[in-house]
């Protein structure tokens, strides 16, 4: 399989073929299903179809609507359109919400955080989120829970927004996301041209913390290509210099990614330990699970990234934990588990957005009864 990937010839990897045990989705072209067919039964691997016409799903993602509607989650939204909406807020909550360019993307994208403070010296929050290019549900569902935490008027809520520094950035990858919106819905990476033939690197396999060690790939090819050498991107270099800057006020390190429906805690590198305190978060990431399905009857998995996932290695969430020791790290895999995969209908935005919101909350609960936060 991992030879298939690097000499892929048309087939498309959701998940890189990192272990032995794990479910892989590919995209197979029309002409080449029978190929496929053929290798896995001399291969004595189990096929199963899970998506029949991955283009019907693209075609139906993302409804179109009218711009005179304003900004709203009842579809995807573009780099720009996420970038004037928050304008609008800042000029709107001025007095608690800020705006600071992070850097620029290779091809001259704006990286932006949004920093919501009611007080000085609440602890910090830092969520990334569309790290990795098509998993538009993430930047969808980060904005939308920016916007709860101006708006809502229940009470968890606000204290969320009160009590804490949110330091958000919806679109970390932007070139990315711009060419799943112009030219290939399917593109994880960045944009950089690292061969002749293959462009970018995964952002979250490019961090300088066991780069390289296991789950990633040194095939600029591949779907988890971690670069030339760590930190190779530009991207992957202003999030960095801009963590470094605010690590201090930072108590949770939390990135959005899809899809899965699973709570990913450190580490994710092959033979990786336990952290000390990793019983602790356990605990937190089962009160969220619990909290996240009461709303809608959605399961998510929680523990060990290697163990609950696959092995990967040189993530944003093990960079933080591992470099600056941030008191918790956590990932999430959004909605579905696999019959939409990447392209989870507009539709579900807001019902994703809603039980992630409650599983945060719960999170939060848990770790301050478990003396994480003092607030």
């Amino acid at each position: 399989m991992q030879h298939l990937e690097q000499f892929s010839d048309g087939y498309s990897f959701w998940e890189s073929p990192v272990q032995t045990g794990m479910t892989v989705n590919v995209m197979v072209p029309p002409h080449k299903i029978a190929d496929f067919e053929e290798l896995g039964s001399q291969m004595q691997i189990n096929l199963k179809l899970k998506i029949e016409d991955v283009q019907k799903l693209i075609n139906n993602e993302n409804p179109a609507r009218s711009k005179r509607n304003g900004f709203g989650w009842d579809s995807y939204h573009t780099l720009d359109e996420m970038y004037d909406w928050i304008d609008g807020l800042v000029e709107k909550h001025g007095d608690i919400l800020s705006v600071e360019q992070v850097g620029d993307s290779y091809e001259g994208r704006e990286v932006r955080a949004v920093k919501l403070s009611h007080k000085a010296g609440n602890p910090g929050i830092f969520l990334e989120s569309n790290i990795h290019a098509r998993e538009w549900i993430t930047s969808a569902t980060a904005t939308w829970i920016l916007n709860e935490l101006l708006t809502s008027t229940a009470q968890e809520v606000q204290e969320l927004a009160q009590n804490y520094d949110w330091y958000i950035l919806p679109v970390v990858n932007p070139d990315g996301l711009n060419y799943t919106k112009e030219t290939n819905r399917m593109w994880r990476k960045t944009r950089y041209p690292h061969s002749v033939l293959c462009y970018g690197a995964d952002m979250n396999r490019n961090f300088p913390y066991h780069w390289m060690d296991g789950g990633a790939s040194s095939n600029p090819c591949t779907e988890t290509y971690a670069g030339p050498e760590p930190a190779s991107e530009i991207e992957t270099k202003n999030l960095m210099e801009y963590f470094s800057k605010i690590k201090d006020q930072i108590h949770f390190y939390l990135s959005f990614h899809s899809y899965s429906q699973l709570i990913l805690l450190p580490f994710g590198y092959q033979n990786s330990e336990k952290v000390d305190n990793f019983y602790d978060w356990m605990e937190m990431a089962e009160a969220a699970a619990i909290a996240l399905y009461k709303r809608h009857g959605t399961q998510y998995e929680f523990g060990n990234t290697a163990d609950v996932l696959y092995i990967a290695s040189g993530s944003t969430r093990d960079w933080a934990l591992g470099t600056y020791n941030v008191p918790i790290a956590a990932s999430y895999e959004f909605r579905d588990t696999g019959n939409y995969g990447f392209l989870l209908p507009a539709d579900q935005i807001i019902p994703n957005s809603e039980e992630v919101l409650d599983s945060l909350v719960a999170f939060l609960g848990k770790a301050r009864e478990l003396g994480y936060f003092k607030v």
